[in-house]
């Protein structure tokens, strides 16, 4: 008998050979061993709204999702991310035939790219670009086609002339991020129009993660690539419990998209989870019919949070990009003197007892992300400041 250990063949799929342990998870791992605080994976440490946490307990206590809910989510859920999308949005969906339920939007990337990739299709994203988009897009056989968004003027933007560019024969989809994780950049609405006319020029689908939806400062706007003539049959846009709610562990994502669209997404979701997160699902229909002053209070507290980081970091030396959305601040090392983000945040906890994440884990051009490291401040604010002090020891 041939032993394991002498076949050529390697144990992981060589779609995966490039992907190791996510940096959230060693990251995480480094602040429990040095006790720094964790400042790199994007959870919140408070829980969200009593009201929503205690109609979870109500659900579970009711048997209401304990067993197996239904496969595209429960009514009630359903019904509540319908008329969140057209009360925010203007964008009418059918509960019934239009809505899914996830396990956290990242199921739904995954389920998304999966049911409409085959083999050689080329997938347009936005580098740098959320982890799990780049090894989705490899287990669906995909080819990822970065266009990189760079630094002007204190924030990150997207050259259309590159997007366009970057389009070929061979592209089945655009992957968006808006708000985009990790620069915190806010596409615009000149910016979406052009992007929904090259989606129609060129007959092509788009998947968008709009999961910091409710998160934007400065009196930005989150427009639905969706809304925009032409796009809503060709969209699928998914969203999420965990960042608006506060309930990171809950793992509730939604899709809304055609009917065609949807099935192509559930056909997929149906073999990866099948149904999750059962009681937690009745909460978020409850979370999502919130008054309109939970959002504001809550996107106010984060602004604030923000404007904390982000005065700390540039008076510890670092170059900061101010984000228009999201919870996370892109920091540029060079003027505290270094150019290797990974090796800075791998050292961070011990120099300074804060842990952050380098940015270049999120680019396939690793140089173009070399010198940048994010920051998250959804933390509660006597943590933020003590970070702040910590962070401003860099500074000598």
């Amino acid at each position: 008998m041939t032993s394991m250990s002498s076949s050529t063949r390697p144990l992981l799929n060589r779609r995966l050979a490039e992907f190791g342990t996510t940096i959230f998870a060693e990251m995480s791992a480094l602040a429990v061993t040095t006790g720094a605080i964790n400042l790199g994976q994007g959870f919140p440490d408070t829980d969200g709204p009593e009201e929503v946490r205690e109609a979870a307990v109500r659900a579970l206590r009711d048997g209401r999702g304990n067993q197996y809910p239904p496969g595209p989510g429960v009514p009630e859920l359903r019904a509540a991310v319908a008329e969140h999308q057209f009360r925010r949005y203007g964008l009418s969906y059918d509960p019934d035939t239009e809505v899914l339920v996830t396990a956290g939007a990242t199921e739904a990337i995954a389920a998304a790219l999966l049911g409409l990739l085959e083999p050689g299709d080329e997938v347009v994203a936005l580098e740098p670009y959320y982890d799990s988009y780049a090894a989705c897009i490899a287990m669906a056989g995909g080819t990822r086609v970065p266009v990189t968004l760079r630094p002007h003027e204190g924030a990150f933007r997207l050259d259309l002339d590159e997007l366009r560019d970057a389009v070929t024969d061979r592209t089945r989809l655009l992957l968006l991020n808006t708000p985009h994780n990790p620069t915190g950049t806010v596409l615009t609405r000149e910016e979406l129009a052009a992007i929904a006319e090259l989606a129609v020029e060129r007959d092509l689908l788009v998947v968008t993660d709009e999961v910091y939806e409710h998160l934007v400062f400065d009196g930005a706007e989150h427009i639905p690539l969706a809304t925009f003539p032409g796009m809503r049959e060709r969209t699928v846009s998914i969203s999420s419990a965990g960042k608006t709610f506060s309930f990171t562990g809950w793992k509730v994502g939604w899709v809304t998209a055609a009917p065609a669209l949807l099935t192509a997404v559930r056909t997929a979701k149906q073999y990866l989870t099948y149904v999750a997160s059962g009681p937690f699902q009745y909460a978020v229909a409850e979370a999502l019919a919130l008054p309109e002053s939970y959002f504001t209070a809550y996107r106010a507290d984060m602004e604030a949070k923000r404007d904390l980081l982000a005065a700390g970091l540039a008076e510890a030396g670092f170059g900061v990009h101010r984000p228009t959305g999201t919870y996370f601040v892109t920091t540029d090392i060079r003027p505290l003197g270094e150019r290797d983000g990974i090796a800075f945040c791998r050292s961070l906890p011990e120099r300074a007892g804060v842990v952050a994440v380098p940015n270049a884990v999120f680019y396939d051009h690793r140089d173009a992300g070399a010198p940048f490291v994010r920051f998250a401040f959804c933390k509660r604010t006597p943590v933020m400041e003590e970070a702040v002090r910590r962070l401003k020891t860099l500074a000598g």
